[in-house]
């Protein structure tokens, strides 16, 4: 008997105008199904390339090469502009993703001064918040969190509700990591706004994934990490969005010589570039920095706009069939069921997703796992075919439905 879904994967799949993209990346054993391309993304076939090709100078040019090699973080900036709706010279590679957030973060209380609270959510991602916090117990501030549902995410009532003339900054991801609820990320800054605080958006699970709008929401600023939908590889660097009229208005607290202006002058006072380049600190990773310009290359190229609908096609999909084929098994979706308010993952929640996840990776099938009790199932557009969802949730119904995931230790000691 022919299985409806295989079918509607073929449909699909044979319609899908980013299907050219999968050859484009290093799948080096199509039997594995991987599904965590939102923590990792794949190799691209370029970045090899470019790599080797970049390796090549620096042994052969020595220093020659900084010439060529220092604009990349700019060059990809640009780049990442394109794909998060904001203009050329707002977005440059730089640290962390965490050094960012505390860079921006501090820079732009500064902006704010006499006003002494910090908002912030419960589901923010740690890191964020751990930041935040620190940074509230450095300067006497107070962090007020709100508390979103773990499956629905932030709404700007929410964020509403929270504001007061005493807010300095709103601090959230655009997409929440552990659901991929979308948060509406032109109300919550119109919102802020018109309480005189800034807004600092994480887009970790936004870049490459979802449109986000930055310059049309008037954004003030953002963070964002290359790894995950924008295929820069493990380490590469962040990013950091800064909107242009606050750049020469922002001070941020790491002051390094490659904000500096008139750098090689190697002056005795810091003048900080009255542009995006005032956000940098040190030397650049070149390798990296390559590795995150070929990646951002591929998703710029396919078009945001293309690349969120299909993200809508794979997680719709993969939710019809965790209906019909998990739902039975005791699993509930925990991510939003309305497309639109979802990135490109879609979570699962079960009171065994812990053995569930490494039953199921023993199956060859790579998800990842998120407290409390959620599996979490990345699409990455560019290279994830409807069959592959297919394939992966079929694995999963299967260790589910056998049992097989009880013979794995259901203790994940905070592991994913």
């Amino acid at each position: 008997m022919t299985d409806p879904y295989v079918e509607e994967a073929g449909r699909l799949d044979a319609a899908d105008s980013l299907s050219a993209f999968r050859d484009r990346f290093v799948i080096a054993d199509p039997a594995i199904v991987y599904l965590d391309g939102n923590s990792l993304g794949r190799l691209p076939r370029a970045t090899r390339d470019r790599l080797r090709a970049v390796a090549d100078e620096w042994g052969e040019e020595l220093i020659g090469g900084w010439r060529r090699w220092l604009p990349v973080g700019r060059e990809a900036g640009d780049l990442v502009a394109r794909i998060v709706g904001a203009e050329p010279g707002e977005v440059v590679l730089s640290d962390s993703t965490g050094v960012n957030l505390y860079k921006l973060a501090v820079a732009a209380l500064g902006a704010r001064p006499g006003r002494d609270v910090i908002v912030t959510d419960d589901d923010n991602f740690p890191t964020d918040r751990y930041i935040l916090d620190g940074v509230a117990a450095a300067r006497g501030l107070k962090v007020r969190r709100i508390s979103p549902g773990l499956d629905d995410g932030v709404r700007p009532e929410d964020v509403e509700a929270a504001l007061d003339a005493r807010v300095a900054l709103v601090c959230l991801s655009h997409v929440a990591y552990r659901s991929g609820a979308v948060a509406d990320l032109a109300a919550v800054t119109a919102a802020a706004h018109r309480h005189g605080a800034l807004v600092l958006w994480d887009l970790c699970h936004s870049a490459g994934a979802v449109p986000v709008g930055l310059s049309a929401a008037g954004a003030d600023l953002a963070v964002g990490c290359t790894y995950k939908y924008l295929n820069g590889g493990p380490g590469s660097p962040a990013f950091l969005y800064v909107r242009r009229d606050l750049q020469s208005r922002l001070e941020q607290p790491i002051w390094g010589w490659f904000g500096q202006s008139d750098q090689f002058a190697m002056g005795p006072d810091y003048r900080p570039v009255p542009a995006i380049e005032r956000f940098l600190v040190g030397t650049p990773p070149v390798l990296t920095g390559y590795a995150a310009l070929e990646g951002a290359r591929l998703t710029a190229e396919a078009g945001i706009e293309a690349v969120a609908a299909k993200a809508r096609s794979l997680t719709g999909y993969a939710l019809r069939l965790a209906d019909a084929w998990l739902a039975p098994l005791g699993f509930r979706a925990a991510s939003p069921r309305d497309g639109r308010r979802r990135g490109a993952h879609l979570t699962l929640h079960h009171p065994s997703a812990w053995p569930l996840c490494q039953a199921v990776k023993a199956a060859g099938v790579v998800p990842d796992y998120r407290a409390p009790e959620r599996l979490r199932l990345g699409f990455p557009p560019l290279y994830t075919r409807h069959i592959d969802v297919h394939e992966g949730l079929s694995r999963l119904r299967e260790v589910a439905a056998s049992g097989r995931y009880r013979d794995f230790p259901d203790d994940p000691k905070g592991l994913t």
